[in-house]
């Protein structure tokens, strides 16, 4: 992946990935070539949607025995079903990975991908709603840091992808735990935040209860904290005043700077206000738009007062 972002141009917008170890906005040149990437902690960000469509965001490809790699659509082109293209769709192999272990088609690199080690955990978010995943072992951090969890744990070990997709249905079907949890319901609950321990009380009922149905399996929990990147630490803080954005972020030009990051949603503030109220959004709204980067572009005037002020 090319970290260069080109001087001038248009951009189909991935969303944002922790691949690198922090968060960056993952970007396709509309004119051709590789992903490129933007840091965005700490740094003003000033963009322009360019038109009212969607388009294709690439797919994943095995770029060995153990990794993905995330490719850009070759012919940057507009999205269907998925966010794919058709093209994209059908040669994106890693797609099968979710129905690995209930039979069907597994194309021979996805085979090899599932047999190395995978991890499970419970990630608990801002509104106490606690949900189960797995993650390969080269992707054991930056899966959980991509959630936007407040806390999370791994439970255990599995042996590969299949044993351990057979764990996650088994704790979903004996505890009820979601498999999925929805980006707005993420980035609502943030911006009611007021207190941590709520969300610490939920992570540990569904850890003590999960522990013990996975001694029901006969499968040893080894309960592992994950340790929260520093990039989000202002939005875990309970207390801190924030609002929800008041624009679409998927039209017009917006211009901010990033003060904090949980996953893809990020704490704001606007550059030309003299205010210190903060905004939370989701990047990953911006997610198959073209958009143009530039210093000059600025948000609209944000009315909003804050109801945790």
């Amino acid at each position: 992946m090319d970290q260069d972002l080109p001087a001038s141009g248009t951009l189909v917008c991935h969303g944002i990935t922790w691949a690198s170890g922090d968060p960056r906005l993952l970007l396709a040149p509309v004119t051709g070539g590789p992903l490129v990437y933007t840091p965005v902690m700490g740094r003003r960000l000033g963009y322009q949607v360019s038109d009212t469509g969607r388009w294709c965001t690439g797919r994943y490809r095995f770029a060995d025995r153990v990794r993905v790699e995330a490719l850009a659509c070759p012919d940057r082109a507009p999205a269907e079903a998925g966010g794919q293209c058709a093209a994209c769709a059908g040669r994106d192999d890693f797609r099968f990975a979710h129905r690995f272990h209930s039979g069907g088609h597994v194309p021979d690199a996805l085979a090899v991908y599932m047999a190395q080690p995978h991890w499970l955990y419970l990630a608990t978010f801002a509104d106490g709603t606690t949900k189960v995943g797995t993650a390969a072992e080269p992707r054991k951090r930056s899966r959980l840091d991509e959630q936007g969890a407040l806390i999370a744990t791994y439970l255990a070990r599995s042996a590969d992808g299949r044993a351990v997709r057979f764990l996650e249905d088994a704790l979903t079907r004996h505890l009820g735990l979601t498999q999925t949890v929805r980006a707005a319901a993420k980035l609502t609950a943030l911006a009611e935040l007021r207190d941590l321990v709520p969300a610490r009380v939920a992570h540990q009922q569904h850890l003590d209860r999960a522990t013990e149905a996975l001694s029901g399996l006969n499968v040893p929990a080894t309960p592992e904290p994950w340790t929260p990147p520093g990039e989000g630490d202002l939005l875990r803080a309970s207390g801190t005043g924030r609002a929800l954005y008041p624009h679409d972020p998927r039209a017009g030009e917006h211009g901010w700077t990033v003060l904090s990051c949980l996953g893809s949603q990020v704490l704001v503030a606007l550059a030309d206000e003299g205010e210190q109220l903060a905004y939370l959004l989701d990047l990953n709204a911006l997610k198959g738009r073209r958009i143009i980067l530039g210093a000059q572009f600025c948000s609209p005037p944000a009315a909003v007062q804050s109801a945790l002020f």
